[in-house]
């Protein structure tokens, strides 16, 4: 039967993520996923598309801070609550064609974050009294919320899937990728290769209750897979792999003819349960 083999949260938009052994699901998708952005001062998103170099930003969930390192840089600490923010400065954020509340964490992160970046730029923390809805195009009557996430609370992905994607990199003479390319939050094995595309709905079965998720939408890829998540650079040999080799079977009529790898989600039921490794998952497979 099919099981949750990785769990992995990213608190800081677009920097590296965290592997959990288990987390905790909210309306928004895992705890702490995607509650921070690193923006420019007028409140635009920076991620790597454009600034590879957050790759390097490594980060850890301390018992109350949320810890950041990254290379040359001193250890950086902001409080996990907004309420223990000191002073915080409201602003707007925005995220593709969303703008939403936040909160400017501070003058010390803003001088962190431009140094490591060498341009301006600042950490906002998404305001938990707001809502961010999910393009309801893609949930129709369910509604749905998300944080700083492109646009919805949980991506999925199938562990057979990128293991034949790997089998056509290496067929090629070029090297595997590993998961961390395309970031997503759970991976499930025992599907075959490219099931989730035709999963509804996943069950999961938690030690409190089942959860319930529906996947929505496949996940059109960006340039971020070719960049490699320890160095935040393309390989030198291989610059455009995996895109490439995707390009020769992954467009997807259902989103304009992009490559896609991997299905968004949203959750059904469940709230505050706690997804682990090893939990089992009964795939719902769509038969329209």
């Amino acid at each position: 039967m099919p099981a949750v083999s990785s769990l992995y949260v990213y608190p800081i938009k677009s920097c590296a993520g965290i592997a959990l052994n288990e987390a905790r699901l909210m309306p928004t998708g895992l705890e702490y996923d995607r509650n921070w952005m690193v923006t420019d001062p007028g409140g635009q998103m920076l991620t790597q598309r454009s600034h590879g170099q957050l790759a390097l930003i490594r980060v850890a969930l301390g018992e109350d801070e949320l810890v950041i390192t990254a290379p040359g840089m001193a250890e950086l600490r902001t409080p996990l609550a907004v309420t223990a923010l000191e002073r915080p400065a409201p602003l707007t954020a925005t995220v593709w064609k969303d703008t939403m509340a936040a909160w400017d964490t501070g003058e010390h992160t803003t001088a962190w974050f431009s140094a490591f970046l060498g341009e301006p730029a600042r950490l906002a923390r998404f305001d938990p009294a707001g809502r961010r809805v999910v393009d309801p195009r893609w949930t129709g009557d369910t509604p749905a919320i998300t944080q700083f996430a492109d646009g919805f609370p949980l991506l999925v992905i199938g562990e057979a899937s990128l293991a034949d994607l790997n089998r056509r990199l290496t067929a090629k003479g070029a090297p595997p990728v590993p998961m961390n390319r395309f970031r997503p939050n759970l991976v499930v094995a025992g599907l075959d290769a490219y099931e989730e595309d035709y999963v509804e709905n996943l069950a999961i079965w938690t030690r409190d209750e089942t959860v319930q998720l529906q996947l929505v939408k496949p996940c059109a890829r960006c340039p971020i897979p070719t960049l490699d998540q320890a160095s935040g650079m393309p390989d030198p040999e291989w610059p455009n792999e995996p895109l490439d080799t995707m390009s020769a079977y992954r467009a997807d009529a259902r989103v304009g003819g992009a490559l896609t790898f991997g299905q968004n989600a949203i959750v059904m039921a469940g709230f505050g349960s706690v997804l682990a490794l090893g939990q089992q998952v009964d795939a719902e497979l769509a038969f329209d």
